[in-house]
């Protein structure tokens, strides 16, 4: 099956394997995951403890050519990732609706505000006005820092960059107005404590 990305360039897949996979391990030491691994297996861990119910959403594929070499079977031969329209996450936390992008950087002192599209910004505002919780989980992987960044402080970001204005999130301004991360064991980012904070310093300033 041929899969192609939005930029035209042709997704290739791995090759498929039937061997078992092993038992997932929340070890601080397993390096080189990417951030969608990190969050897969902390919102796992919550599920295990009955802590929230959060998953990741799947990628949208339109599906362009199908062969059917029997009756009873169809493959598809070509299809493209269409661009999400929501945020990477979503599920329930305590009786709130919980809904969030994740993004990582290489980038040392800012957030490229690239990294975020407008129908994702449209988004959070949407889930804001319906009393849902969103934000943005940023992470500067060379220096392995995490944040929290509420949906306000990223949306007033959002306008200035709209306005002309800088077109990227200061390193400064996470440490100032986001909620870090301290990456651990188990669960090896536990962002729903960073959320909490946020949500107590929320109800400290009504």
């Amino acid at each position: 099956m041929v899969i192609n990305y939005p930029n035209g360039k042709i997704y290739t897949p791995t090759k498929n394997t039937t061997e078992k996979r092993p038992k997932k391990d929340y070890s601080f030491s397993n390096r080189g995951k990417t951030l969608e691994d990190e969050i897969n297996e902390t919102n796992d861990y919550y599920m295990q403890q009955g802590t929230a119910v959060i998953h990741k959403k799947p990628v949208p594929i339109q599906v362009v050519k199908v062969e059917y070499p029997s009756r009873s079977a169809a493959v598809i031969k070509e299809a493209y990732y269409r661009t999400a329209s929501t945020t990477d996450f979503n599920g329930v936390w305590q009786g709130l609706h919980v809904d969030f992008e994740a993004k990582e950087t290489k980038n040392k002192t800012s957030f490229p505000l690239k990294n975020i599209h407008a129908h994702q910004i449209d988004h959070m505002r949407l889930v804001t006005q319906q009393k849902g919780l969103t934000f943005l989980i940023v992470r500067f992987s060379l220096i392995n820092r995490y944040f929290v960044l509420p949906y306000s402080p990223l949306q007033d970001a959002w306008d200035e960059m709209c306005k002309g204005g800088r077109k990227s999130i200061p390193f400064e301004f996470f440490e100032q107005n986001a909620f870090e991360i301290v990456p651990g064991a188990y669960p090896p980012i536990d962002y729903l404590r960073g959320v909490t904070k946020m949500l107590s310093e929320e109800s400290a300033k009504q």
